[in-house]
């Protein structure tokens, strides 16, 4: 039976491992108290490997599967920060609350949600994704879709990484993005056509995606966390442009 990720569990580990050293390193989770409860080692290694899947933690696992070394990944400290300036109360009656990522830097919601290896991979796959969408669209409409995503990406430090969302729609690469806007969109009849098909192979080709990496869970990461930028005007209108099964994740995002 899966272990009920709570909230209140992901805000006492994180704390502790944030408290006991920097980079990777040895953390006794022994007599962790949550509630006035001391965790199960079946509810801390459920919560381990949660926060180690979804990247707020990099987590080394023993022969016999339990936590050896660990650190905070720069989502674990930003969420970390976020429940310290927020706690999140008890769960009641072991009653369970999954983080939500709604509220995460445009990036990272990419990152997490599309199982990518790190914020540069979904910068990328975002890149790409953004670019066969245009391609779809015509000129008037990519104007309009790019002026609702005036917002920082990502808060950080990395001048690679500084950019607003728009950007990216509109392309870091001035040729291409120049191209986007001199050529009709690719919706009629031959061989440029962009089926369903055709999007999902342009995004796994165009951006490199590892053979671990699904395609259809990238594309609607970057769909989730695009439509929590757009208007439902927008929303509508890009549905509108997509094929079948590329507008089904659209809309499932």
């Amino acid at each position: 039976m899966p272990i009920p990720i709570r909230k209140d569990v992901v805000y006492t580990v994180l704390k502790k491992i944030a408290e006991t050293g920097q980079g990777l390193h040895t953390v006794d989770f022994s007599k962790t108290h949550v509630a006035g409860q001391e965790l199960t080692e079946a509810e801390l290694l459920g919560h381990l490997d949660y926060l180690n899947q979804n990247q707020y933690i990099n987590a080394e696992f023993t022969n016999n599967g339990k936590p050896g070394q660990v650190s905070l990944t720069d989502i674990g400290r930003q969420t970390l920060h976020k429940f310290e300036t927020n706690p999140p109360k008890s769960s009641e009656s072991g009653s369970s609350a999954a983080i939500a990522t709604k509220d995460l830097p445009f990036l990272e919601k990419v990152l997490v949600n599309g199982g990518l290896g790190d914020i540069f991979d979904a910068r990328d796959i975002t890149e790409v994704v953004f670019r066969v969408m245009r391609d779809l669209m015509t000129t008037e409409a990519a104007d309009r879709v790019e002026s609702e995503l005036h917002k920082e990406a990502l808060p950080t430090e990395d001048k690679a990484l500084q950019m607003e969302i728009a950007d990216l729609w509109h392309d870091t690469n001035p040729i291409v993005g120049f191209l986007s806007r001199v050529r009709p969109p690719w919706q009629g009849p031959g061989i440029f056509k962009i089926d369903s098909e055709r999007f999902l192979f342009r995004v796994a080709n165009e951006g490199g995606l590892q053979p671990n990496v699904h395609r259809e869970q990238v594309v609607k990461a970057v769909f989730s966390a695009t439509k929590d930028e757009l208007s439902p005007e927008r929303i509508q209108e890009i549905a509108s442009w997509l094929p079948d099964q590329v507008r089904h994740l659209w809309e499932e995002a």
